[in-house]
């Protein structure tokens, strides 16, 4: 057979075109008017209820006389001095209590199980209702004062009628409701910690209050720092606790900054000035964020 009559009979054979993705142009504008149409819905609610209200608060707050006639007001100092307990007291208690406690129920029993399902109910409770709760114990004749003349046989005091009973009132009140949630976190977070550590730990003779010095808080001590600061930013924002629970009184002086700020707003009809007071705890809010967001850059959280 001859070169041609083989190159005659030989097997067509098809010739695929290579792939060529689309225009690089319409994709792109494809692509940009998805990202528009899931973007717009998400920028519209920002700016209408973050960005906008926060300015406008920026904008009343920035008259420097508004914070020349907080300071002249006694019951601004008082109130710093309240939210500096509250703050203070109340986040740093909470983490505490709740971090040992973690321990508590890490063992394996029954019945520690079933107390912490209700151990965190105040947790599940609505902070509204929580705090209703707690303040009818504490009226005059509540669960505390009933308690107090059956088991000791006095009179217990008028809870709201003075300043330090009102404050530690929400001080306990807050830790009552919040440290529930932190057990939790620091529950879930023991969990993670491997036992053949405790097992190396307790050979060396590490064990009780030594293995939670030298082992177990060294591997959550970054986490517990977030935590707390975390605890911090959102307690300085806390209006529930103080307005429920003792209401400001006696006369105002248990407030701190945020129920301060709305007894100027809807009490005294000085909107600006309530804005001012409650801007006035950014000096304090903006380092905390600061650290926050360093420790979060600097490392990951981790155990």
């Amino acid at each position: 057979m001859s070169a041609d009559q083989l190159v005659a009979t030989r097997t067509p054979v098809s010739v695929k075109r290579p792939w060529r993705p689309p225009e690089r142009g319409h994709l792109r504008r494809s692509d940009f008017r998805w990202g528009i149409a899931f973007i717009v819905p998400y920028a519209a609610v920002l700016f209408a209820f973050i960005v906008y209200p926060f300015g406008y608060a920026l904008w009343m707050a920035s008259k420097p006389s508004l914070y020349a006639d907080l300071i002249a007001d006694p019951h601004y100092l008082l109130t710093v001095v309240n939210t500096l307990l509250f703050v203070g007291l109340g986040v740093n208690v909470k983490m505490f209590l709740a971090l040992l406690l973690s321990g508590f129920f890490l063992r394996r029993r029954w019945w520690i199980r079933a107390l912490l399902a209700v151990y965190v109910l105040p947790w599940l409770i609505a902070a509204a209702q929580a705090c209703i709760s707690f303040h009818w114990m504490l009226q005059q004749e509540g669960l505390v004062d009933g308690l107090l003349s059956a088991l000791l046989g006095i009179d217990g005091p008028i809870w709201f009628n003075n300043r330090w009973l009102g404050v530690g009132a929400n001080i306990v009140a807050y830790i009552w409701k919040w440290m529930p949630f932190w057990t939790v976190i620091f529950l879930a977070a023991r969990m993670t910690i491997p036992r053949d550590i405790y097992d190396s730990a307790e050979v060396d003779g590490a064990i009780g209050v030594r293995r939670f010095v030298h082992i177990t808080f060294p591997l959550l001590a970054n986490l517990y720092l977030v935590c707390t600061l975390l605890s911090t930013l959102w307690t300085l924002g806390d209006f529930t606790t103080v307005f429920i629970v003792s209401g400001g009184g006696p006369g105002g002086y248990s407030n701190v900054l945020a129920t301060l700020g709305f007894h100027y707003a809807f009490d005294t009809a000085r909107p600006a000035l309530g804005v001012a007071a409650v801007m006035s705890a950014l000096p304090v809010l903006i380092p905390i964020v600061i650290v926050l967001m360093r420790r979060f850059h600097a490392s990951e959280v981790r155990l």
